[in-house]
């Protein structure tokens, strides 16, 4: 058994993989006040609670944005394991090439989302990430990351605007039943969910004029279940894009 790693902003994310496959799932807060013995507990009781034999892991990969947070849960799940995780990062085989200015500002998680796709789908291929950023990038024919887009994710968004004025609510991120709405909540929530929907779908747009060819259009992230509905265009719903990247990643780097 594989762990698969993702550090965000907010969440962590860890996943069993057997075989390539995703067995078991599960969520952690990212805290960069917690001690490594802390997410190790953390680690342990979430194990046990879904009935998995730690012991059984015989491997593990990490992605990290929070970068205070990497030796903690790298520590964290050698205690756990007895196994060294390996770090997406520089040196580490992805069987990609990365097309930007500087590949090292590239962060892991997107490394690891777009080896997924690649692994999974037809290029060209267009992934949006809907997480604390949203983001978005293209993988042209020949297979190879060629750049996107970053703006800010759909909770920071409503956490501004409604701490950034007077009188607008904490709304939850939902889908009004309209879009022209007539209220200040329907408002706020038709701004957020059909707003982003219809940004990815420009932005689509925009990728596949720049390419010149129609691509496969792909979400995920923690709010891509929300906006995915609402989007026009062809668009893949796949929840655990980045935790199979990251399984990919692992059996190129890893050397029994």
């Amino acid at each position: 058994m594989i762990l698969a790693i993702d550090i965000g902003n907010t969440h962590i994310t860890l996943g069993c993989m057997e075989s390539g496959n995703i067995v078991h799932v599960f969520t952690l807060s990212s805290n960069v006040a917690k001690t490594s013995d802390e997410y190790f507990i953390d680690m342990k009781n979430m194990l046990e609670f879904h009935l998995i034999d730690f012991f059984e892991i015989e491997g593990a990969i990490i992605s990290c944005v929070v970068p205070p947070l990497m030796p903690v849960i790298r520590d964290a799940v050698n205690k756990l394991t007895q196994v060294n995780a390996i770090i997406v990062g520089a040196g580490v085989k992805t069987g990609m090439n990365i097309l930007i200015d500087d590949p090292a500002q590239l962060g892991g998680d997107m490394v690891a989302a777009a080896v997924g796709a690649l692994a999974a789908y037809t290029p060209p291929i267009i992934v949006a990430d809907l997480g604390t950023a949203t983001k978005m990038y293209v993988i042209d024919e020949a297979g190879s990351f060629i750049g996107g887009i970053i703006a800010p994710g759909l909770s920071l968004s409503m956490a501004a605007l409604s701490e950034g004025t007077s009188q607008l609510p904490h709304v939850p991120i939902e889908a009004p039943a309209k879009c022209i709405s007539k209220n200040t909540t329907d408002c706020m929530k038709s701004g957020a969910v059909f707003g982003t929907a219809s940004m990815i779908d420009g932005m689509v747009t925009r990728f596949e004029s720049e390419l010149g060819r129609k691509a496969t259009a792909v979400i995920t992230g923690g709010l891509a279940e929300i906006i995915y509905p609402h989007c026009a265009g062809e668009i893949i719903f796949d929840r655990h894009l980045l935790l199979r990247g990251l399984g990919v990643i692992f059996e190129k780097n890893n050397r029994k």
